[in-house]
């Protein structure tokens, strides 16, 4: 079983840049897909970026494409979210969520990840 725990989250200013993290524990972390999602208030939660166990597949939400950049330290257990250039569209609590197995595809749905974080707030300010 994992646990997962966000950080990084905060308030900046509309074109600023954040670094969230997502710290693991527990087994086989390496074993896991990982991914975040997030949720503004009224709206469901939605998925933002994706990477497998092996480091070089990734996949992003269209709306984030060239601005965020997920990737994942195994030896440290931790999965980070880059976020440059936020826009006040982006506030929202986001999630890091894990999937269990090494296999690839774009895990897009909440129902895909089986263990989730508690959320971390980003605020984008205009």
């Amino acid at each position: 079983q994992v646990q997962l725990v966000e950080s990084g989250g905060g308030l900046v200013q509309a074109g600023g840049s954040l670094r969230l993290s997502c710290a693991a524990s527990g087994r086989t972390f390496s074993s896991y897909g990982m991914g975040w999602f997030r949720q503004a208030p009224g709206k469901e939660r939605e998925f933002v970026a994706v990477v497998a166990w092996s480091v070089g597949h990734t996949y992003y939400t269209d709306s984030v494409k060239g601005r965020f950049t997920i990737s994942r330290d195994n030896a440290k257990n931790t999965v980070y979210l880059q976020m440059n250039s936020l826009k006040p569209e982006d506030t929202a609590v986001y999630y890091c969520a894990a999937r269990r197995g090494t296999d690839w595809g774009t895990f897009t749905r909440i129902y895909e990840y089986d263990y989730w974080g508690q959320g971390t707030q980003v605020t984008v300010s205009s």
